[in-house]
């Protein structure tokens, strides 16, 4: 069967890929990325069910939506989250459903997410440490950053990408063992650049390391890197690179130093509703509304498309009203 191809928005950008917030809730209060005391969190009715969430994955897939990712807050804290992956799954023209989490629960969820239809994961993991881990996280968990990849592994969960936001002076020592994951497992280590803003607990720029020194020192732990295609599916903004032999890669993620939006094919539904197709810009369509009066999607959607910015703002530090990256998924 053939669908329609991408629409594009007013700079030519095919735009396939959605982002799709469960929550606005979350299970830690990462640094940098929420107040420690949390948020003024959505009444409960103002958030999209799962009938309302596959509703407009169902009208916009005719339009050229081909990929889904599930975020948060922090997705699997939503009870019966196999349920949406198995209603967005059957929506005719979705070919690929990823999930970005902490990982926590994932080592009990990681079955019954791939039965359901789940194609891979993102993890976010910033340090291997424990006790590190509770001091970026602000929480005691017992997150296993390895025992999450193995499960995610055993699940058929592939390719598999850590995601760890570098933090001068709090985590950047480490970018040498994360590194060395990549010789020894199937793992995508993607190093993010820290984006100070928002109530990021004094996070400022001095934290930020460059991408280029990112590679430096990942380079002098576990030798020369080439350049790589990355994983096959869903390379996004990072660009890969890869040590010889090594089953996995390293990417870099360059939000500060170098901008990707010139090859931006994502929007993101909020939690409750709201298409936003710049994650630092201000331009938002409420979907919620209009869903639940009956009106069709897909005039909104053209017109939101066709007012999506050519790039962010950030490195202006405008951020679009954002108190945290959990807002809106990341």
């Amino acid at each position: 069967m053939s669908y329609a191809a991408p629409l594009r928005d007013q700079f030519g950008r095919s735009i396939e890929y959605l982002r799709i917030s469960v929550t606005d809730r979350c299970n830690f209060r990462c640094v940098y990325c929420m107040p420690l005391e949390g948020l003024d969190w959505l009444p409960k009715g103002d958030i999209l069910s799962y009938e309302e969430i596959e509703s407009v994955v169902r009208q916009l897939a005719p339009l050229g939506l081909r990929r889904l990712r599930i975020t948060g807050g922090e997705p699997t804290i939503r009870p019966q989250l196999e349920k949406l992956i198995a209603m967005l799954r059957a929506v005719p023209g979705v070919e690929d459903i990823a999930l970005s989490t902490n990982g926590v629960r994932l080592p009990q969820m990681a079955d019954s997410l791939a039965a359901a239809g789940l194609s891979r994961v993102n993890v976010s993991a910033d340090s291997l440490q424990p006790e590190r881990i509770r001091q970026i996280a602000r929480r005691d968990l017992k997150f296993e950053p390895l025992a999450t990849i193995r499960a995610a592994l055993d699940a058929g969960l592939k390719p598999i990408k850590l995601n760890v936001v570098v933090m001068r002076g709090i985590n950047d020592d480490e970018i040498g063992d994360f590194a060395r994951l990549t010789l020894d497992h199937e793992v995508h280590v993607r190093f993010i650049e820290l984006m100070p803003v928002g109530e990021m607990a004094g996070l400022t720029w001095e934290h930020v390391v460059p991408s280029a020194e990112v590679l430096d020192r990942a380079a002098a732990a576990i030798g020369a890197l080439s350049d790589s295609a990355g994983p096959a599916m869903g390379n996004g903004p990072a660009k890969y690179y890869q040590a010889a032999g090594a089953p996995g890669t390293i990417g870099v993620i360059t939000p500060m130093t170098h901008t990707y939006c010139g090859t931006c094919n994502r929007v993101r539904l909020t939690a409750d509703g709201r298409l936003r197709t710049c994650l630092y810009g201000d331009h938002e369509v409420n979907l919620r509304d209009p869903l639940r009066a009956g009106e069709p999607l897909e005039p909104l959607f053209v017109r939101a498309l066709a007012e999506k910015p050519r790039e962010h703002q950030l490195l202006q530090m405008q951020v679009g009203g954002l108190r945290a990256l959990s807002q809106v998924g990341g």
